[in-house]
Order: structure tokens, then C-alpha cells, then sequence
């Protein structure tokens, strides 16, 4: 997506390129929730942790930011 692609010419500004872009360690939590795949692909889950071991605070950590992304998706 542009907004993650630096825009470092004017014809890339005039283009949008970086335009929307939110620098993760400047929001609250260090998280912006942006996407960073093609609109078209849409969001998927790559990686499902089971309920067990370290996997179990794996898990806590990914709803924590489904959660966070929901609200600023809002």
C-alpha cells in the first residue's frame, strides 16, 4: 500500500506515497494497527496459537492488538 512507501520526489507526494502513514512507536500501546498487505488480500489469520505453554501468552498478546486495531478502525 502507498502509505507505508516513503515519498522522498515531489511526483511521489503529489501521489500520496506515505500518505496516512502511522509510525507504530508514536502511538499509545506502540501499536498503529495499520495494514500492510493489499487491500484486495483483506485480513487473514497466519498464525493461530494453541492454548498452551508461551503460545498461551502469544495468544493474550494478538487479541490484545485485534482488540486495540478494532477501536481505531472505528
Amino acid at each position: 500500500p502507498k502509505h507505508i512507501l516513503n515519498a522522498p520526489t515531489k511526483l511521489m507526494k503529489e501521489e500520496d506515497y506515505g500518505a496516512g502513514y502511522r509510525y507504530d512507536h508514536d502511538e499509545p500501546d506502540a501499536f498503529s494497527g495499520q495494514d500492510y498487505f493489499p487491500e484486495k488480500m483483506g485480513r487473514r489469520t497466519f498464525y493461530d496459537p494453541p492454548e498452551r505453554g508461551f503460545e498461551r501468552d502469544i495468544r493474550k498478546r494478538l487479541d490484545y492488538w485485534a482488540k486495540l486495531r478494532g477501536e481505531r478502525e472505528r
